[in-house]
């Protein structure tokens, strides 16, 4: 499958180099073709790796998965250009972080919306799924790091393209995948970030997730 990673960072590096090994045609996309980070990162994968603009890895790929900075995502997108994203599935892995006060992070969207559901307006006609967010991306890929069970949510308005989402993420070996609903459910697993990073912080390590458990 060709896939597009929008972002050059620890997400974006991680997710694209699980799917090229994993067989996919990966094209890494940043502001500028000759970006360093995506440039280095292509030649490390090797074959089915490439590299060039937003908009290239947007017309590149049939999945497209946002791993920019939340509060860049919009510029990201837009400069990937509304058309090579429309009728895509758009897989949001991005949180809304504001670190203009330092550590720990607030949200820049929040209560009544989510970075999800404006990305969802903003491109009506990508198929937004909002989902990974809620953990590291050393987790989001290999999900075995946290030994017994443990879930992953996901969240989007378009029910066959979550199911296309969830054959996906079955293939880096998750088994646990909670269906919140629309894409406005992407406000609670956003709004789980404060309390992750608090975690985060209490136990000296990002390899951890939770287990949900209901009463029979």
């Amino acid at each position: 499958m060709n896939i597009g990673i929008f972002g050059t960072g620890m997400v974006g590096n991680t997710l694209a180099t699980k799917l090229v090994s994993l067989g996919h045609s990966v094209c890494m996309g940043s502001r500028t073709a000759d970006n360093e980070k995506a440039t280095q990162w292509a030649a490390k994968a090797g074959a089915g790796a490439s590299h060039g603009t937003f908009a290239d890895a947007a017309s590149h790929g049939e999945i497209l998965f946002n791993c920019t900075s939340g509060g860049h995502s919009l510029a990201a997108l837009e400069a990937a250009g509304a058309a090579n994203l429309a009728g895509k599935v758009l897989v949001d892995v991005a949180n809304p972080l504001d670190f203009s006060k330092g550590m720990p992070p607030t949200l820049s969207i929040c209560n009544d919306d989510s970075l999800g559901e404006t990305i969802q307006r903003a491109f009506p006609e990508a198929r937004v799924v909002k989902t990974l967010n809620t953990i590291n991306c050393q987790v989001m890929v290999e999900p075995s790091r946290i030994p017994g069970d443990h879930d992953l949510f996901i969240s989007g308005n378009d029910a066959a393209a979550k199911s296309q989402v969830k054959d996906l993420l079955a293939s880096f070996g998750w088994e646990r995948i909670i269906d919140l609903g629309d894409i406005s459910t992407a406000r609670g697993t956003e709004s789980y970030l404060p309390l992750w990073v608090r975690m985060m912080q209490a136990f000296g390590t990002a390899d951890f997730n939770i287990s949900v458990r209901k009463a029979q």
